[in-house]
């Protein structure tokens, strides 16, 4: 066991683990801590604890101080830049008829260079774009080509469910979805009922999917035939939360009714039918 304190360096980031040393910081509080690319700020999203050995990325770099008034000072000037910056780089990529989108900039600490990140449908020669905003910043700059889920999670926005997106609120690292998840829960397969503000599939669909998938398993698919207490008939739908089936029954006469009945109470064939191969693709 190690003992850590966890920062991150934006909000919906995934927590970054560092030694802290003599020092104590506490929660919220920020700090400068060395990174690969130098010092940068961040703000300590748990105090010192510990944690398993194979969760840290050796060599553990430290904290290099609680951040001063200085600090601070000097990460809001960088963040009061962003608008201009944003604004510069906007211009520039219409000069040079450039087809991507400029999502964001961020200064890093000392800055000493600007990064921007962009999107784009494919791939795009900004060699003479970087000399250009170079020229005009007079300092290093880096673009950076990110994802659509990258975008949303920088961007953030209110998702179907009325809440905070997940990606820029609550998970700070992607999970892997896909359209069998979807359907295991018996939600719509229309793209547009499953997808999220990213234009992929909703990251939600992984969070119950543990059970989803299991109670799917012990469960008879929609459409076919079982036999019930009551006879054979046809499943119209299925609630797993519940563990229960609505049977269709034809009775004598022609006549049909509709039949609720627990998962264990009625008898169907086990994986009769074979999975599509594409339910089981991912999307991160």
């Amino acid at each position: 066991m190690a003992k850590v304190v966890a920062v991150k360096f934006r909000q919906g980031d995934k927590p970054y683990y560092f030694s802290a040393g003599k020092l104590n910081p506490q929660k919220g509080q920020g700090v400068i801590v060395e990174t690969a690319k130098g010092n940068e700020y961040a703000v300590v999203e748990e105090g010192e604890t510990e944690v398993d050995d194979k969760e840290i990325v050796a060599p553990l770099k430290p904290i290099v101080r609680i951040a001063t008034e200085k600090d601070e000072a000097s990460r809001k000037a960088n963040q009061q830049r962003r608008p201009e910056a944003m604004k510069i780089c906007k211009q520039k990529i219409r000069e040079h008829n450039l087809n991507m989108k400029l999502v964001d900039c961020e200064f890093n600490f000392d800055g000493s260079k600007v990064i921007f990140f962009f999107s784009a449908e494919g791939r795009v020669d900004f060699r003479e774009l970087v000399k250009d905003l170079a020229s005009t910043f007079h300092t290093r700059i880096e673009l950076r080509q990110i994802g659509a889920r990258d975008e949303t999670q920088l961007l953030g926005g209110i998702a179907p469910c009325g809440r905070e997106v997940c990606c820029a609120g609550c998970m700070p690292e992607f999970r892997r979805v896909s359209i069998k998840m979807a359907k295991n829960q018996g939600l719509s397969l229309n793209p547009g009922k499953v997808s999220g503000l990213c234009g992929r599939l909703m990251c939600c669909l992984s969070y119950e999917n543990d059970y989803y998938a299991e109670a799917y398993k012990k469960s008879p698919k929609v459409g076919s035939t079982i036999t019930t207490p009551e006879g054979k008939g046809m499943v119209v739908t299925v609630n797993m939360l519940k563990m229960e089936v609505r049977v269709k029954i034809e009775k004598d006469g022609g006549n049909f009714v509709y039949r609720d009945f627990p998962i264990d109470k009625v008898v169907f064939r086990k994986g009769a039918e074979k999975e599509d191969e594409n339910d089981n693709s991912d999307e991160e």
